[in-house]
């Protein structure tokens, strides 16, 4: 029997590590989807550098159901949130009340980006993820941008996600009004580096982070845009 252990104990203590790192791997993975959810990894990227830790107001403009608010649930942030649809309000009210139930469900309302019924200068951060580029054209894009852009203190942050033309010019097919035919088989409001840029000069603004794009396999691209007031 001893010379059993002895000849088989490196296949053993093979197991048992394998063992112990898998659980150490689960409780990982469990402990970053408790803490992120389902996070933008852009907005994590700058969660990970520390970028908003002395923000304490939250705005996230088209919420959905919270799917970025969830860290800042946790972490005594104030989050507010507005989203067009009903269920989306609903939904992110209940998870307001689970992991912060000091936090004011009066912060969740109804409302489209380009109408947000906040006072001037209330937020710290405004997240817009995924939204622009659902703009019916140019003018209903700018009515969404400035409205973000007023409720924004001096000094805070704009961290917006949207589909963008950049890296896919010659795969688009421009269906008028600044919207375009995707690869995707979807249609959205595209913009490009230079209106981008254009539009940081015009409000003012600084990039807090250059322009990224991410490009999904030539059938659409993602561009992170990231505004900071100047004071």
């Amino acid at each position: 029997m001893g010379d059993f252990w002895v000849d088989h104990y490196p296949f053993f203590a093979m197991q048992v590590c394998y063992l112990y790192f898998s659980y150490l791997n689960s409780e990982m993975k469990n402990t970053l989807k408790e803490t992120f959810g389902d996070i933008d990894i852009y907005l994590f990227d700058q969660l990970l550098k520390g970028r908003f830790d002395n923000c304490k107001s939250v705005l996230d403009a088209g919420c959905g159901t919270g799917r970025n608010m969830v860290y800042f649930l946790r972490n005594g942030y104030e989050v507010s949130g507005a989203d067009q649809k009903a269920d989306s309000i609903a939904a992110i009210k209940e998870l307001s009340q689970q992991l912060a139930p000091t936090n004011p469900l009066e912060n969740f309302v109804q409302a489209p980006v380009e109408d947000l019924p906040y006072k001037d200068s209330s937020f710290d951060l405004v997240v817009c993820s995924a939204v622009l580029h659902f703009a019916k054209n140019k003018q209903h894009f700018e009515k969404m941008l400035h409205s973000l852009w007023r409720v924004l203190k001096p000094g805070g942050f704009l961290f917006t996600r949207l589909a963008s033309s950049i890296g896919i010019e010659f795969l688009i097919k421009d269906i008028g009004n600044g919207r375009f035919h995707l690869p995707d088989g979807s249609d959205r409001y595209l913009a490009d580096e230079q209106a981008l840029l254009q539009y940081t000069k015009e409000l003012g603004a600084e990039l807090f982070e250059p322009i990224k794009t991410t490009n999904v396999q030539d059938m659409r691209c993602m561009t992170t845009w990231c505004l900071r007031k100047n004071r």
